[in-house]
């Protein structure tokens, strides 16, 4: 469905839109193919940045896949080391939740992955600033 404007303004031409209508209608300058290389360039840039990113990205994960899984290794054995009770949440810290069977595990999981999101947060916020 088209606008009435966009019709009415279709219909109703004045001197200068005949005038400009003119002008672009004429045949196009012979520029041996200019135009069309200076176009193809320029599709190919947007490309390039369109892909740059995202292959900057696979490469950069594939070169930290070692460093990575070395700060995973090393944060288990550091996690050996610290005392069980420092780890180990006390029962009656848990909030309880009555009616829904969720284990004491995965609360204490989702508990610790919640102050671990809220620390992440607040760090990445304290750096920007």
């Amino acid at each position: 469905m088209t606008s009435k404007i966009i019709n009415m303004a279709e219909k109703i031409r004045d001197a200068e839109d005949r005038m400009l209508e003119s002008l672009f209608a004429s045949e196009p300058i012979a520029d041996d193919g200019f135009s069309q290389r200076v176009v193809g360039r320029i599709r190919r840039r947007i490309w390039v940045r369109r892909l740059a990113l995202p292959v900057a990205m696979v490469i950069g994960g594939a070169i930290a896949i070692k460093p990575a899984s070395q700060l995973v290794v090393a944060a288990s054995k550091l996690l050996t080391v610290v005392p069980e009770e420092v780890v180990v949440t006390p029962a009656e810290w848990l909030p309880q939740v009555q009616g829904i069977a969720i284990s004491g595990s995965f609360l204490q999981t989702a508990i610790y992955g919640a102050v671990l999101l809220g620390v992440g947060l607040l760090g990445a916020r304290m750096l920007t600033e």
